[in-house]
């Protein structure tokens, strides 16, 4: 098991600037990768963060995709399918670029877009998925890049909620490229059982979002960590665990994500009270 932390915590818009004065924090603080969250392209100088990586001998875990209203491959609107299929692109050469094998996300749809639609239109919105992700799987295979997607919850997204809308989805499109991101908490809005659905995922499982049902610390919440834990191992997964959480202090994801109070004092404690629970949860 490998554990890392993703970059939302911190910042909305990942900078050269962030990873200069994070990088470091990260590897004192005991994480072995970091999730980028990128937001275009051309914020990183990919050379540079490549060095910084190394030298504070962390790896770069995935590439976390953003994906606002004009990002959007499940259609109708060409512009925005236009725009989420160009991003994915320029997301997973970002991947290369700084030695990752995977992007992951809500990779089939806008983030905030949710609504009852007529099953006749809904066919059409999974179809256009498909479509476009097939091609973006052609991409993935010459890049080396693997492209995992994660369900949300229902006030996030009305496309894929459980795991099970996942497996259809990667069995649809018929790629080894596509996989499966599972994220704990959106799993504890919507699974009957978070561990069943680990079992149910099992080997497509390539990326895990470690995250309480208030988005504090792993660990002093709700969520059923034990069983998650147990389902984990019985799959043999070895792959990363991501503290992903947010405070109010970034302004941008807190009103995306709907964070008004704060649960730990700093988001630096959030992560260090998280890495410590999920280390000793797998040690």
């Amino acid at each position: 098991m490998k554990f890392g932390i993703n970059t939302l915590l911190y910042a909305g818009t990942f900078q050269d600037e962030h990873v200069q004065s994070l990088f470091g924090r990260f590897a004192k603080m005991g994480f072995e990768g970091v999730e980028i969250a990128l937001e275009k392209k051309g914020e990183l100088d990919y050379k540079k963060t490549l060095k910084a990586f190394k030298d504070n001998s962390l790896k770069c875990a995935a590439i976390c995709g953003m994906f606002g209203e004009n990002r959007d491959i499940r259609g109708p609107n060409k512009d925005y399918v236009e725009g989420g299929l160009s991003y994915i692109r320029d997301c997973m050469e970002a991947c290369s670029e700084l030695e990752c094998n995977l992007f992951d996300g809500p990779v089939y749809s806008a983030v905030g877009r949710a609504s009852m639609v007529p099953e006749d239109e809904r066919k059409v919105q999974w179809d256009t998925v498909v479509e476009n992700l097939t091609k973006v799987c052609q991409w993935a295979e010459k890049l080396g890049v693997y492209v995992a997607i994660e369900p949300l919850n229902r006030f996030e997204t009305d496309f894929i909620n459980i795991c099970k809308d996942a497996i259809r989805m990667v069995a649809d499109v018929g790629s080894k490229m596509l996989k499966i991101h599972l994220d704990t908490f959106h799993m504890s809005i919507e699974e009957k059982s978070s561990a069943m659905a680990i079992l149910d995922a099992g080997e497509l499982i390539y990326m895990f979002h470690a995250s309480e049902n208030d988005r504090g610390a792993a660990g002093t919440g709700q969520v059923q960590w034990k069983p998650i834990a147990d389902a984990l191992r019985r799959i043999k997964y070895d792959r990363w665990v991501v503290v992903e959480s947010f405070t109010p202090e970034n302004k941008v994801i807190a009103r995306a994500a709907s964070i008004w109070r704060q649960t730990e004092e700093s988001e630096f404690i959030l992560a260090e009270k998280s890495l410590k629970f999920l280390k000793g949860l797998f040690g």
